[in-house]
């Protein structure tokens, strides 16, 4: 019996028992979807997370790595050590640097009327907004002539509305930070993110933060290079410059964006693998299903057995064909469990608002994983079937 028949056969012997069938491969169906939404959305969370640290618009941040004997000293000194406006000056400079983007963060009261809460207060320069876009849901962003005149407006979270202004609308009212009165100009549009927290954060003219706090500062400070190729080069001048302007023996340097990605990979890389290992563990729980029921259906059919082998079917034929049954059952499960996988993969990460990663790869290793289970567990049986004495099985009722 060729091959094809053997497994027109095994196709047969499923749809005589739907039910039975379905409830065996229900094990494979759960541990192969399992496995393949985990991976996807392990893989697809973790680009999403790469890309946070990936320059947008051919930027890069520059950050200061204080040495030994400063951390000894001062072990804040990494987050007390902010840029002032010689350090923009000296960037600015820099001939392959195209702009360059700079943050000022401070936590503050904020107070409406009678009721006041705390938020982060960040200032940033005109640059800034064109990188990162502070996209509103009502009101406007931030424009040129704020950043020009310094003027006393701010796009808000929308977090602000249950804790300061309830049913009130926040466009066009005023709050205070310590003293200072602030218009608000517009409210933040919500991310469409799974794991996207609402944030206090409000945004000014950097003018105006440096008026309200009294300060200079800059807490971050990316460059913008006209073109990817020109990046690296702006980032290492821009480094050096800063050096020798402090007299820093490499302390300030572009943040090393590889190694960021490459720690990322390795601890989603880790919680995937674990993760998919417990939901593997169904796999194994449905393979054995699969032995037993293809043990039922060899003593089911132990007269026909015995009919084929006196027709002149060898031993081989006869182990053939039940593995060949038993890796149908499992191959079936696993095509099925695949597609809801891949389904339910889809729709958790465009919940979360990141890529769904289902590889080829992946659906490759666990249609051959399907394949595996079924020959591992179907070993027993198909052999139990070839073994049986021709003339026992004959008289069997």
């Amino acid at each position: 019996m060729s091959f094809f028949e053997n497994m027109k056969m095994a196709l047969s012997s499923l749809m005589a028992h739907k039910l039975r069938s379905i409830l065996t491969m229900l094990g494979i169906i759960i541990g192969v979807g399992s496995v393949i939404a985990v991976v996807a959305i392990g893989q697809g969370g973790e680009e999403m997370l790469k890309s946070q640290f990936s320059g947008k618009n051919n930027t890069a941040q520059i950050q200061y790595e204080p040495s030994d004997e400063e951390m000894e000293s001062d072990p804040e000194a990494v987050f007390n050590t902010n840029f002032t406006e010689e350090d923009v000056q000296e960037i600015e400079d820099v001939k392959e640097v195209e702009n360059v983007v700079t943050s000022s963060n401070e936590n503050s009261k904020v107070r409406y009327q009678d009721e006041d809460t705390e938020g982060s207060i960040i200032g940033v320069n005109e640059e800034y907004t064109n990188v990162n876009s502070l996209d509103t849901s009502s009101g406007r962003s931030l424009i040129s002539g704020d950043f020009l005149a310094g003027n006393r407006s701010a796009v808000i979270g929308e977090a602000f509305q249950d804790d300061l202004f309830e049913d009130k609308e926040m466009v066009g009212e005023v709050i205070y930070i310590g003293s200072q009165p602030i218009e608000i100009v517009g409210v933040l549009e919500k991310e469409d993110s799974l794991f996207d927290i609402d944030s206090n954060d409000i945004y000014l003219p950097q003018k105006t933060w440096k008026t309200i706090f009294a300060s200079s500062d800059v807490s971050e400070l990316s460059i913008q290079a006209d073109s990817p190729e020109e990046l690296e080069t702006a980032g290492e001048k821009s480094a050096d410059r800063l050096n020798q302007l402090h007299d820093k023996d490499g302390a300030y340097q572009i943040a090393n964006e590889e190694e960021q990605k490459e720690a990322i990979g390795q601890v989603t890389g880790v919680m995937t693998t674990i993760i998919g290992s417990i939901a593997g563990l169904s796999l194994f729980v449905g393979g054995i299903g699969v032995m037993n029921i293809m043990l039922v259906s060899v003593t089911e059919r132990t007269r026909e057995i015995g009919i084929r082998m006196s027709l002149g079917a060898t031993r081989g034929q006869i182990l053939q064909q039940f593995l060949i049954e038993s890796i149908t059952l499992t191959v079936v499960g696993g095509l099925i469990g695949m597609l809801l996988g891949a389904g339910g993969a889809t729709a958790v990460s465009s919940i979360a608002g990141w890529p769904s990663l289902v590889s080829l790869p992946v659906i490759i290793v666990g249609i051959l994983f399907s394949m595996f289970i079924g020959i591992i567990f179907g070993i027993l049986p198909a052999n139990k079937a070839a073994k049986m004495d021709p003339i026992e099985a004959l008289g069997h009722e």
